[in-house]
């Protein structure tokens, strides 16, 4: 798992698509520096468009607990304040700034930072 210092130092980013091209509150998985990243769109706000603000995440796509590469798959969510991922197999939650696994936090996955621009998600390895 990458330390918050470690998450806002990145100095290489990869173009992974444009934004429109992942359904909001959906994963797609990326192959990024020879890994595979799960990376989600996410619609956090209020309930007038105005109010909704688009968000990236990207954590790694293997899933240790299903030993399946299957997180860009899972259910996006919320726990409390934590936007989670549940995996598609066992539905472990993953929280998607952090790659902590909630459920068993020794199977925690990396967590990558990732942001959009003009239109483009980028994510940092």
């Amino acid at each position: 798992m990458h330390s918050d210092r470690q998450l806002n130092n990145c100095e290489h980013w990869t173009e992974v698509c444009d934004i429109a091209d992942i359904v909001p509150n959906t994963g797609v998985c990326a192959l990024i520096g020879g890994e595979q990243v799960a990376v989600f769109h996410v619609i956090e706000g209020g309930d007038s468009d105005a109010q909704k603000e688009a968000r990236v995440f990207a954590i790694g796509n293997y899933d240790p607990n299903a030993d399946a590469s299957v997180l860009s798959r899972g259910l996006v969510g919320s726990i409390g304040e934590r936007i989670v991922v549940a995996s598609p197999i066992y539905k472990q939650h993953f929280d998607l700034q952090t790659g902590e696994c909630i459920e068993a936090p020794e199977h925690s996955v990396s967590a990558y930072p990732a942001r959009i621009e003009h239109g483009k998600v980028w994510v940092g390895a």
